[in-house]
């Protein structure tokens, strides 16, 4: 795919000032196939990830965009849509009952097309920096279409964009790539039918701690969104995520 705004805004409207900014840095960049389907498996540090991987990303990269960034109302809502739309970002509803379906189904078209899709297996911004467990759509969608999961791992982005904030800091932001993983391959290793619902929670752990591994960081195996919901009640770390 190329999509002449993807590359706009990369090259000529945001990108130069982020580069300047943050100073971007990428290892592993070879891990990355240079044609055909990726499935890009990403730790989720802030809003700006979406950012900086595709600075140092030579090919395009399309997102699962929330819903809500294509039905929000006023100009910012407008832009929101102009944005997402234009950049050929996929919407997800997440509050739907179907929303993994849906993303499955998106994440299939795109590779089908030989694009690269990116998903943030966390399924929410790490609260503190450590890597959580996984969900299990990632692993779905890479057994359902066969293609190889590479592992991301964000550096120091938290950092530069803190929860919470829009404007990122002077930060200087890294981004690991490990190498790619068949996931039906591992999964066959572990004597488990790829085809069954009981290969995905292996292969999205195996997944989760190879990303640990890459970003240098404690593996909780506790969702994200539970610590989140945890502290935001008043309750502090659940057991088993305590700081």
């Amino acid at each position: 795919m190329h999509n002449k705004w993807y590359w706009a805004f990369k090259n000529v409207f945001i990108g130069p000032a982020l580069r300047v900014w943050n100073r971007p840095w990428i290892e592993g960049v070879d891990n990355i196939p240079t044609e055909g389907p990726a499935l890009v498996a990403s730790t989720h540090q802030s809003v700006m990830d979406s950012f900086f991987f595709p600075l140092v990303c030579p090919r395009q990269i399309i997102f699962p965009a929330k819903s809500e960034y294509f039905t929000n109302t006023g100009i910012i809502g407008a832009i929101q849509r102009w944005f997402f739309k234009v950049l050929a970002q996929v919407k997800v509803d997440r509050t739907a009952t179907n929303a993994g379906d849906a993303t499955q189904a998106a994440a299939l078209e795109v590779l089908e097309r030989g694009d690269v899709f990116a998903i943030y297996p966390e399924g929410t911004r790490s609260p503190d920096g450590r890597i959580y467990r996984g969900r299990t759509g990632m692993a779905r969608i890479a057994l359902a279409s066969g293609v190889e999961i590479i592992p991301v791992a964000m550096i120091d982005s938290r950092r530069a964009n803190p929860i919470g904030t829009w404007i990122p800091r002077p930060v200087k932001v890294g981004m690991v790539v490990g190498e790619p993983i068949d996931g039906r391959a591992y999964v066959s290793s572990l004597g488990l039918d790829p085809d069954s619902r009981e290969a995905v929670r292996p292969l999205t752990d195996h997944v989760m701690m190879i990303l640990a591994e890459l970003a240098k960081q404690p593996y909780i195996n506790i969702y994200a969104s539970e610590v989140k919901a945890s502290l935001a009640a008043g309750y502090g770390y659940p057991q088993g995520a305590e700081i």
